[in-house]
């Protein structure tokens, strides 16, 4: 019986002591759970913060852009401007659509030029520049030089053909027959659909497309940088109204989110907007 008794006893201790371990194993677990959850949440939180500073920073880049005072009315141009929201640093450049190259308007040439400016070769610039007029053209007539349409396509395997209509996004260019991921990605900067323009303005554009027009980029870039070239820039007009924007806020411990739009300012589709979205694309990757 004493023998019996002492087994009973061994038995329930050691089921005491599984007990504990199971309740020690998922109190640890609740509490590592709870760990995580908690770094997510401020992983999550402080995210949201850095997504609505580089915001902040595009609404305030479009009050400075129209400020009456010449002394604060920031030009866009490319240069960059710095500005300070509550804790977070945010860093923005504003480019003018007319400083830009319009893939409807603007002639085979000069976006030649340009591709080449961005570091095409002669003959891939050539070539691509003829398939993006015979992209957006109506008929079916090969450029002279360059160009692709419906049967250039298909040799290529790709049935979908020239579109034979206007652009209606420059990402469109990544379909043009000849175009590379590296190539569109060094152009795209410097291409928009928006200014109507076959010629763009210089006092906005940006180094290639200077050097695509034929016109000495140094002096004019130098200007922009000299001390007072917010006043010369705010005599000279603070744009056409239609901005490429891109906003970069870095929070203190280092994270960063970015913001580029193009936007239009006034009154957007929406009665009591103070500017309209063309086109809007969030990330965390720097500039």
């Amino acid at each position: 019986m004493t023998a019996r008794r002492h087994l009973q006893r061994g038995a329930a201790l050691l089921l005491v002591l599984w007990l504990i371990t199971l309740l020690a194993a998922l109190v640890g677990a609740f509490a590592l759970t709870a760990r995580i959850e908690q770094q997510q949440g401020r992983v999550l939180s402080r995210g949201l913060a850095a997504d609505q500073a580089a915001r902040a920073g595009l609404e305030y880049a479009l009050t400075r852009l129209a400020a009456d005072d010449p002394a604060l009315q920031w030009q866009p141009d490319g240069r960059p401007y710095t500005w300070r929201f509550h804790d977070v640093d945010v860093t923005l450049w504003i480019v003018d659509e007319t400083g830009k190259v319009d893939l409807n308007a603007a002639d085979a040439s000069l976006i030649t030029a340009l591709l080449q400016a961005t570091g095409a070769e002669p003959d891939v610039a050539q070539q691509v520049s003829g398939a993006i007029v015979d992209w957006r053209d109506g008929d079916d007539l090969v450029q002279v030089t360059g160009g692709a349409e419906a049967a250039d396509y298909r040799s290529a395997g790709r049935p979908y053909g020239a579109k034979n209509a206007p652009f209606e996004s420059v990402a469109e260019v990544e379909q043009v027959l000849g175009t590379t991921p590296a190539l569109f990605e060094a152009i795209a900067p410097y291409l928009t659909i928006h200014s109507r323009l076959p010629t763009p303005d210089p006092q906005f554009a940006a180094a290639p497309v200077l050097q695509a027009m034929g016109v000495d980029a140094d002096p004019i870039l130098a200007g922009r940088a000299a001390v007072g070239a917010q006043l010369v820039g705010a005599l000279l007009g603070g744009g056409s109204g239609t901005y490429s924007i891109e906003s970069q806020a870095r929070l203190p411990e280092g994270r960063t989110a970015r913001l580029r739009a193009v936007v239009r300012s006034g009154s957007g589709a929406i009665p009591g907007t103070a500017y309209s979205v063309l086109r809007w694309e969030e990330g965390a990757s720097p500039r």
